[in-house]
């Protein structure tokens, strides 16, 4: 059995390399990875034990080992090289939902081939581009409207980014962080500090993961606005203002979650046509702005605390080009 490196969370806010097999069955390929990507909000809430044990088996990652109980193996943004399998990927770089880790074996139906135009640095980012796609469709964001996202991390500049490509769409991204406006500025989107926040828009999506911020999504909707919550919270009780005039605008509180394709897409796109649709559209080199630091594989337990709890981390990409 093949044996390889993988990063472990094993106790809340504890994590480690540790050498661990895997087999490769017929149907499978085995993987060299390139790179992988640091989810900061998900992954966060993994490493500090706060996914609640009623969604243990609703988050599990595909290729998730372990459970949320500790050790968990963790993660779901692998770019690298096919170097064991079929002919027509073998040498190929490949996309896949897996964990941190050197190298590894994973289902070839799970297997996605990069597209010529999208680098390997640049695909880390296929996970998040997927989930920000869901958010859209989720939405129902049409040309024409004046859309808000609050929160300016990686899903919600996505979020962003996609629904400014809409002709006639206004897009502000809303952000405590002042410096998160040349990010805006860079992905096509307006951009504000919640005290200025634009209102009486048509569609709202809250990806900041906090209360403040859901009360800034409240009052920015319109009458009848659409109001998506594409946050997760893991285990914390989350105040949300329902007072007030949040029934006489009959506003509309809709949650997102990329686990399943919207129900009016579901009989026509399978997970395998949403991720290669997310995989295609990072053609735009835009979008390197999203990466906002990266470490080698090796030095990642020591660094893997930090980088989450560094609000300015956004996509984290993992090097193993050392480790090869």
């Amino acid at each position: 059995m093949p044996i390889s490196d993988a990063l472990w969370i094993t106790a809340p806010k504890a994590c480690a390399l540790a050498a661990t097999g895997y087999e490769v069955p017929a149907g499978h390929v085995e993987v060299a990875a390139l790179y992988s990507g640091v989810s900061r909000g998900t992954e966060s809430l993994v490493f500090h034990g706060s996914v609640p044990e009623s969604e243990w088996q609703r988050m599990r990652c595909p290729l998730q080992e372990g459970s949320f109980a500790f050790p968990v193996k963790y993660g779901y943004a692998s770019v690298g090289t096919v170097i064991d399998g079929p002919d027509d990927l073998r040498d190929r770089a490949v996309f896949v939902l897996h964990p941190h880790q050197r190298r590894f074996s994973a289902p070839e139906a799970m297997v996605l081939p990069l597209p010529e135009a999208v680098p390997a640095e640049r695909a880390v980012l296929a996970a998040n581009v997927e989930t920000a796609l869901n958010i859209v469709w989720d939405s129902r964001v049409s040309s024409g409207d004046r859309v808000v996202i609050v929160g300016a991390g990686v899903v919600g500049a996505l979020v962003g980014w996609l629904c400014a490509q809409m002709p006639g769409t206004e897009v502000t991204l809303v952000d405590r962080n002042a410096e998160r406006a040349a990010l805006a500025e860079h992905l096509g989107c307006a951009f504000s500090v919640p005290d200025n926040c634009p209102t009486e828009v048509d569609v709202v999506v809250h990806a900041s993961a906090s209360a403040a911020g859901l009360a800034t999504c409240l009052g920015a909707a319109g009458m009848e606005a659409r109001i998506v919550e594409a946050s997760w919270y893991g285990s914390a009780n989350v105040s949300v203002p329902l007072g007030a005039d949040f029934h006489s605008r009959r506003l509309s509180l809709v949650s997102s979650q990329v686990g399943q394709v919207p129900a009016d897409r579901r009989m026509r796109w399978t997970y395998r046509r949403r991720l290669e649709k997310a995989l295609a559209l990072l053609s735009d080199p835009r979008l390197d702005a999203l990466i906002s630091g990266e470490t080698e594989f090796g030095d990642l337990p020591a660094r893997y605390g930090a980088i989450l709890a560094d609000p300015d981390t956004l996509c984290h990409r993992i090097s193993y080009r050392q480790d090869r």
